[in-house]
């Protein structure tokens, strides 16, 4: 052989074994999932079981294996419920972090500031937000685990139609979750049967909301329907039982926790919300395939914490189990090959749902995804 063929084979063999060797080092790295989540602040009671429930799996994951024989890593930053705190921690996670998919935004208002960057950076991304807006139109790499805001509404409006109920006053936060709930509403109110004759707003800091419904229980209303999120809708319950309205009243999925009995208190009685499944899930039929899945979430959250599970903590739940699905599916952790498994998953049984997600659906989920519950005697009550 000669030198020349020698050393060219030298140079083949040391570039395979380097090759080899990248590899290896790759199969090693741990698959990163970032995540940003309004942990504190005034939408904590979202971010905080959120963030528990993804430390709490990764964990759970990690003991058990790991994800294609990896660990997965988890970077979280807190963005305090600040929207432009959340587009900067996005640009880190995708740009400095270098994450592979990215599960977060407590809220529609974090989401829909950090999505346009991770859509640019073509980073799969799973929101724990409400809002319709956040899925339609698709975004190719946008996803997201809540029902939207219409279906809460559907479901609402449903209840209402099938109670004899046609003459509704609305009353709702101006923030990015009761906006967008207030504005679904309005559009699907008619299919119905029901017409909206009041229609009131009250900012996230306000403190009394008398007024406001003062005026919608003058405009001959029937039932009244709440469209917010945080303290607000407590405010709205307890300001509702100090006028002595004696009408149905509803909430939306965005109260639906144990903390918002403790806030309302005997307020809230006979009050009705969509929901999942999880803040009653000894009432679910044993033939329910969600039973067993929420059962044992409910179980390990709550022994794990030592406190009450959330519904919202739920969302990051399937949010996790749904980018591992699809990283297992895709075989790798190649963006694109992760983006197309998340958008083709079929018959995913998770906490707040049973996903179905395509092309033209990255949500997956249908109204009757939701349960309609009725608080009795300071407890949740299936109805429907």
């Amino acid at each position: 052989m000669s030198k020349k063929i020698f050393r060219r084979a030298g140079f083949l063999a040391a570039t395979l074994a380097a090759g080899i060797f990248a590899t290896s080092v790759q199969a090693s790295d741990p698959i990163k999932i970032g995540s940003f989540l309004s942990a504190t602040g005034p939408a904590s009671f979202l971010g905080d079981p959120e963030l528990k429930t993804l430390e709490m799996y990764v964990e759970k994951i990690n003991a058990d294996g790991g994800v294609l024989g990896r660990q997965l890593q988890l970077i979280h930053y807190d963005d305090a419920g600040d929207a432009s705190q959340a587009r900067n921690f996005a640009s880190r996670l995708v740009r400095n972090d270098r994450v592979d998919i990215i599960i977060g935004g407590s809220t529609t208002g974090t989401t829909m500031s950090a999505a346009p960057l991770i859509e640019q950076a073509r980073t799969p991304f799973i929101s724990l937000a409400g809002a319709i807006v956040i899925t339609e139109p698709v975004k190719p790499w946008v996803f997201k685990t809540p029902q939207s805001d219409r279906m809460a509404a559907e479901r609402v409006l449903g209840d209402m139609q099938s109670r004899g109920i046609t003459k509704v006053g609305l009353i709702s936060d101006t923030g990015g979750f009761g906006s967008s709930g207030r504005t679904q509403t309005l559009e699907v109110a008619a299919n119905y049967g029901i017409e909206i004759l009041a229609d009131e707003t009250y900012g996230p800091s306000d403190t009394d909301m008398t007024a406001q419904l003062t005026r919608i229980r003058n405009a001959g209303v029937e039932a009244v329907f709440n469209f917010g999120f945080g303290q607000g809708p407590a405010l709205v319950t307890r300001n509702y039982a100090q006028l002595g309205i004696d009408l149905p009243f509803y909430q939306s999925h965005g109260v639906a926790s144990d903390r918002f009995l403790e806030l309302a208190g005997t307020a809230a009685e006979g009050l009705r919300l969509p929901a999942s499944p999880l803040l009653v899930p000894d009432s679910l039929d044993d033939a329910d395939p969600q039973k067993a899945v929420v059962q044992n979430y409910k179980a390990e959250y709550e022994a794990r914490w030592n406190t009450q599970v959330s519904t919202f903590g739920a969302y990051a739940y399937d949010g996790l189990m749904l980018a591992v699905m699809a990283i297992e599916q895709a075989g790798s952790t190649d963006r694109e090959a992760v983006r197309s498994a998340l958008e083709n998953i079929q018959g995913y049984v998770g906490v707040t749902g049973i996903y179905n997600l395509s092309p033209e659906d990255h949500m997956g989920l249908t109204a009757d995804s939701f349960r309609i519950l009725e608080v009795k005697d300071g407890q949740w009550n299936l109805i429907d």
